[in-house]
């Protein structure tokens, strides 16, 4: 885990120091990941969020340099919106891309990063441990694994031991 002074290894951060602690802006990233941080920022203004006004891009870095972007969607009935992580994750899955290197997550609030919700983070977990950059309108980061984000998270492997290990029923 990388420190700065104000994230120490192994400590789990609460939701105000995501609030004010970045760990840089878009000029520390290497070119790949800082186009895709520009990329999830373009990707807001495709956003549909007549309910809660809160316009969120991601862009979704794969293992062989694509990206893809996607935004919230939402709908009257909340339950059925579908979050800017999940829409990029899945563009880049009906693409035929399965091996992730990165995610960035950008919004319009300019006083703090947003990070991904409980779902998105489950779903960017079946992909592995990728980095999650957080960042903020004017360019600054939070970056984090999922492994910081979902920590002891629930995955596949969990299903195919105890589908091993269980007595077959009838």
């Amino acid at each position: 885990m990388q420190t700065d002074g104000n994230f120490e290894e192994g400590s789990y951060l609460k939701k105000r120091d995501l609030n004010i602690k970045h760990r840089g802006t878009t000029a520390d990233i290497p070119p790949p990941t800082a186009k895709q941080v520009r990329e999830s920022h373009k990707a807001k203004e495709f956003s549909s969020c007549p309910y809660s006004e809160l316009r969120v891009g991601s862009a979704l870095l794969t293992e062989d340099g694509q990206i893809f972007s996607g935004c919230n969607v939402e709908n009257a009935c909340f339950y059925l919106s579908l979050c800017a992580e999940r829409t990029a994750i899945n563009k880049a899955v009906s693409e035929g891309h399965r091996k992730l290197k990165a995610i960035a997550v950008s919004s319009d609030l300019e006083d703090r990063v947003i990070p991904p919700c409980g779902a998105c983070r489950q779903v960017i977990r079946e992909f592995g441990d990728i980095p999650v950059f957080m960042t903020k309108v004017d360019g600054s980061y939070t970056m984090m694994t999922l492994e910081e984000l979902l920590p002891l998270s629930w995955g596949a492997e969990y299903l195919r031991k105890q589908e091993m290990d269980s007595p077959k029923r009838n």
